[in-house]
C-alpha cells in the first residue's frame, strides 16, 4: 500500500497536484455570495468566505496574493504586484503568455514567502484561497490559508495588508462566480466579462455534449515510489462541475478525503475509459512504464490526457473545459 499523504503536502509540497480543481468539498460548506465594493474613489468593503469584512478608504489597486487567485484577476485585466505559491509563475500554466516580469515573486515554493519582499511592494490587499478540511466543506479559520506555511506567517502578511479568503468549496461553477464577484468589487465591468462568460458557457455546453458518449473518467496524480492518488470528483470543484454536466466519473471509494491512494499493484482494480494525469506528477508516458498501469483499458487505448489545474475564472475555465471536451470527443468506450 502507498503511504498516507497529507492534503497540504499533496497540494503544496513536492507532491503538489496543481491539476484540475484541487481539493475542494461539496454541499453545505459552499459559502453564500457576500460582496462589497465601491464607486471609483469611494470607500471599499468586501466580506470574504470566512465571514471577515475588509474595509478600506478606497478601492484597492495594488493586489498581491496566491498564484491561483491572482491568475483569475489578471485574466480579468487586474495585474497583480506580487505573487506567492507552489511554483514560479513561469512554470504555472495559468500564466502562459503573460509578461511575468510585471509581478514580484515573493515565494515560488509552497509556504516559503519573503514577507519583507511582500511588504516592499506595498499591496493594498492580499488574496488567497481557503480549502475545506472535509467532504462536508468545513472551513477552519484557525488553519492557515492555502499558500501560507502557518498562522504566524499569515499574521505577518496580514499586518502588511488585509487578506481576503475565497473558498475552494463546492462546484467550480460557484467558485467561478464568487471569484468573478470579487473581481467586480475591484472594478471589473460587465463589458469586460461578457465575452469570457460567453466562451465559458460555450465550453460547458461542448463538454455536456461530449459527455453523452458515456466514457468513464478518472483523474490521478502518480509518483514512482508513492503509487497512484485517484481524485474524488465530489471533493474537487472542477471535477464536480464536470459531473454536473454529465461526465461519468466513478467513485473510487475509500475513506480518505479528496483522493483514494492505491499502490501500483492495485491500480488494475480501477478501470475507466479515460485517465487524466496531473501536470505536476508523472506524465502519461512515465505511467505507461509501470507494467500494471499499462494494462488498464485507458492505457491500452492511449486515452490518457492532461489534468490541468486552472484558475477559477471564465477565461481559464473555458480554456481547460474546451481542451477536455476536445479530448473526450475523440475518446471511445473501452471498458
Amino acid at each position: 500500500m502507498v503511504r498516507s499523504l497529507s492534503r497540504r503536502a499533496f497540494l503544496g509540497g513536492s507532491l503538489a497536484v496543481g491539476a484540475t480543481g484541487l481539493l475542494a468539498a461539496c454541499g453545505s460548506g459552499t459559502p453564500e455570495a457576500r460582496s462589497g465594493g465601491s464607486d471609483a474613489g469611494g470607500a471599499w468593503s468586501f466580506t470574504d468566505d470566512l465571514g471577515d469584512t475588509v474595509e478600506l478608504d478606497a478601492r484597492p489597486t495594488r493586489i498581491a496574493g496566491l498564484n491561483d487567485a491572482i491568475a483569475s484577476l489578471w485574466n480579468y485585466g487586474i495585474v497583480p504586484v506580487a505573487s506567492f505559491g507552489a511554483t514560479a509563475l513561469a512554470d504555472d500554466v495559468n500564466f502562459g503568455g503573460r509578461d511575468t516580469s510585471k509581478v514580484t515573486e515573493v515565494g515560488t515554493t509552497y509556504g516559503q514567502i519573503d514577507v519583507e519582499a511582500l511588504a516592499a511592494q506595498r499591496p493594498d490587499l492580499i488574496v488567497a484561497h481557503a480549502y475545506p478540511v472535509d467532504t462536508e466543506g468545513t472551513l477552519d479559520p484557525d488553519k492557515p490559508l492555502f499558500g501560507f506555511n502557518d498562522m504566524e506567517q499569515q499574521r505577518r502578511a496580514g499586518q502588511i495588508a488585509p487578506i481576503v479568503a475565497l473558498a475552494m468549496a463546492g462546484s467550480a461553477t460557484g467558485v467561478v462566480e464568487r471569484t468573478t464577484e470579487f473581481a467586480r468589487s475591484l472594478g471589473v465591468t460587465d463589458e469586460v466579462l461578457e465575452g469570457p462568460k460567453q466562451d465559458y458557457e460555450a465550453a460547458r455546453q461542448r463538454l455536456r455534449a461530449a459527455a453523452k458518449s458515456g466514457v468513464t473518467v478518472m483523474a490521478v496524480a502518480a509518483y514512482p515510489s508513492d503509487g497512484v492518488h485517484i481524485a474524488k470528483a465530489v471533493d474537487d470543484p472542477a471535477l464536480r462541475s464536470y459531473t454536473e454536466l454529465g461526465l461519468s466519473y466513478p467513485d473510487p471509494g475509500g475513506s480518505e478525503y479528496f483522493w483514494r491512494s492505491v499502490s501500483w499493484e492495485s491500480i488494475t482494480d480501477f478501470r475507466t475509459d479515460v485517465v487524466l494525469y496531473s501536470l505536476r506528477a508523472m506524465d502519461g508516458a512515465e505511467m505507461l512504464e509501470q507494467p500494471t498501469f499499462a494494462q488498464l483499458p485507458a492505457a491500452k487505448a492511449e486515452q490518457m490526457y492532461p489534468w490541468e489545474f486552472s484558475s477559477m475564472d471564465y477565461v481559464a475555465q473555458a480554456r481547460t473545459i474546451h481542451a477536455l471536451a476536445a479530448n473526450l470527443e475523440q475518446a471511445r468506450r473501452v471498458t
